[in-house]
């Protein structure tokens, strides 16, 4: 029983820190520190946002299931860009701040969806990648 505490403990910091080396990773594509191509920023940043969101479920919902885990993800991924379909004064307010953003979003592009698609099942590879080379 202690040793599966013990496992359970490393893989919930393993997520955490993919969680925030992704969030890293996004906030860089983001930022002016780089001068990277457009795609990068029409793209990779919602790939990543989406990944992140995965890591984090994962870290929260250890037990889950892969795909429990990539469902939920993209159940909220979806959610938050179809939200931006609707542009009620309170909500925009909350996107006109810096965090406000990098949450919801501003406009619903079906592109969007397509990264967090592709985020999301990037994250089930490694996840299911990271899980098979400790079984081994």
């Amino acid at each position: 029983m202690e040793f599966k505490t013990a496992q359970k403990v490393k893989l919930h910091g393993l997520y955490l820190v993919l969680t925030i080396l992704t969030m890293s990773l996004g906030l860089v594509t983001r930022s002016s520190m780089v001068d990277f191509p457009q795609w990068v920023h029409l793209y990779l940043g919602d790939f990543l946002w989406a990944l992140m969101v995965f890591w984090l479920i994962c870290s929260l919902k250890p037990k889950f299931t892969t795909v429990q885990l990539a469902m939920i993800a993209l159940l909220f991924a979806y959610s938050i860009e179809f939200s931006q379909l609707y542009q009620g004064d309170w909500l925009n307010t909350i996107r006109h701040t810096k965090l406000g953003a990098l949450v919801f979003g501003f406009g619903f592009k079906v592109s969007d969806l397509a990264a967090y698609t592709l985020g999301i099942g990037f994250g089930v590879f490694i996840k299911h990648t990271l899980l098979n080379q400790k079984k081994k």
